[in-house]
């Protein structure tokens, strides 16, 4: 019962009851009926007050919900303008440079072929020129990548196999760090509609940038969960993380924090992803290291 009900209930009991009994003057009983009728009206008002103060947090919140979502949407169009303006740049230089670029390294390879034994110095040039010409061309690769992704073929798709494969190709890519492997999938999960190949190309990215990112003997971990209607796959590491400033910079085209990075691998990883459905998110770990987690939608919630 709301306070003004149970004082208005209060106040009739006790007046009925004074009126009973016969043994109260007239005063004091309207005395006290006044002194109930005030504090009903005082209850009442409080509660009415306490409703009003509820209705108003509940309409803050919500406000607050839909002004978060309005501004990571806001955020998602300038990174995806961002990143539309900057594509078409890099596919334009792309094409430019690698025209040369072939010519430079056809020639070096005909010279190698044609001039018979070299010397340590000119041999030498010339792996030089070839090893340059394979990293460039390598760089040309990322920035098409990027520029225009091909679009997903989606299928269903078993989580833990597509795992394994992960694991199984990170594991021959390791060359001089000695790193500890980890595996969580939950029980029970199942297939989801993605294009395994795309998928297995960001979860290695993300696998090698842990590597990278962790000290000699340290533990990588692959997992797989539900959220609500969508799985997620993580890969954590306990390495040196990233500086909190650097994190929403990320996925921007030529941020990187390698010594020798491209600025690349993350960008392409996220519209891979994005172009399921799906998100890719950074977070720092409470201790040391990060999680990288690719949110896929599940098959009911894109059904």
């Amino acid at each position: 019962m709301s306070g003004w009900r149970a004082a208005l209930a209060v106040s009739a009991a006790a007046a009925a009851y004074l009126v009973i009994s016969g043994g109260t003057e007239r005063r004091p009983i309207v005395e006290l009926l006044a002194w109930l009728l005030l504090t009903a009206a005082l209850a009442g008002a409080t509660a009415h007050e306490r409703r009003l103060r509820s209705h108003y947090q509940r309409i803050a919140e919500q406000l607050s919900t839909v002004y978060g979502k309005v501004q990571a949407n806001f955020e998602g169009m300038k990174r995806a303008e961002r990143l539309s303006s900057i594509g078409q740049l890099s596919a334009g230089l792309a094409h430019e440079i690698r025209n040369p670029l072939a010519s430079i390294s056809g020639a070096a390879a005909i010279l190698a072929r044609s001039s018979g034994p070299l010397d340590a110095t000119n041999a030498k040039c010339l792996e030089i020129i070839r090893s340059e010409c394979d990293r460039l061309n390598g760089l040309l690769t990322n920035f098409l990548s990027f520029a225009g992704p091909r679009p997903p073929r989606l299928r269903a798709v078993q989580i833990e196999p597509l795992l394994d494969n992960v694991l199984g190709l990170t594991a021959h890519g390791i060359r001089g760090k000695h790193i500890h492997f980890e595996k969580h999938v939950e029980d029970g999960l199942g297939a989801v509609e993605c294009d395994p190949e795309q998928i297995e190309q960001v979860l290695l990215n993300l696998m090698i940038n842990a590597i990278e990112a962790s000290p000699d003997n340290g533990t990588v971990t692959l997992s797989a969960a539900t959220r609500n209607s969508s799985i997620v796959i993580g890969v954590i590491d306990h390495g040196h993380g990233v500086a909190p400033a650097h994190i929403d910079r990320l996925f921007d085209p030529f941020f990187t924090t390698k010594e020798n990075g491209t600025g690349l691998g993350l960008p392409v990883a996220h519209q891979i992803v994005r172009q399921m459905g799906g998100e890719l998110l950074a977070q720092a770990n409470p201790t040391s290291g990060m999680t990288f987690s690719v949110v896929l939608p599940g098959r009911a919630a894109r059904a």
